[in-house]
């Protein structure tokens, strides 16, 4: 609910209590603490705070955000965009990782190491630690690769 108070002034109902927001202000969620490149964000990190409106526009609800990965540090204050953040990364270059072919019933695993990073579901390449031959796969887990048969 919305209500117009005068003097520059409006105030509407958030999660059942009156809240004043300058004309011209908006709404958002704000850091208030660094985050650090690769952390979890929680929506214990956030705070409200009123900001000019496109400063809000452009913001990510915590609520929305919660659970995902920071792709870069972000310094406390600050709103936090589509580009900041994204699933968690469960395989980094250079990590160990198990490659796993199946087929029908027959499951093969070997050691590998990844050559890129990837979240759950994303295309990432490895090297068979083995034959040293470089295979395609998608990461089905953390520091699982499900390769594609040859």
């Amino acid at each position: 609910m919305l209500l117009v108070l005068g003097a520059g002034a409006l105030a509407f109902f958030a999660q059942g209590r009156a809240q004043d927001v300058p004309v011209g202000q908006a709404q958002a969620d704000v850091l208030v603490r660094p985050v650090a490149r690769g952390a979890v964000l929680q929506v214990e990190d956030f705070e409200r705070r009123t900001l000019p409106p496109m400063a809000a526009r452009v913001a990510l609800r915590a609520v929305d955000i919660a659970g995902q990965e920071a792709r870069r540090a972000l310094p406390a204050g600050t709103t936090v965009r589509s580009g900041d953040v994204g699933a968690p990364l469960l395989v980094r270059r250079g990590d160990l990782v198990t490659l796993e072919v199946r087929s029908g019933a027959l499951r093969i695993s070997a050691p590998g190491r990844a050559l890129g990073d990837g979240a759950s579901g994303a295309a990432v390449r490895a090297v068979n630690l083995s034959t040293s031959r470089t295979l395609d796969g998608r990461v089905s887990g953390s520091g699982m690769i499900a390769v594609t048969a040859p």
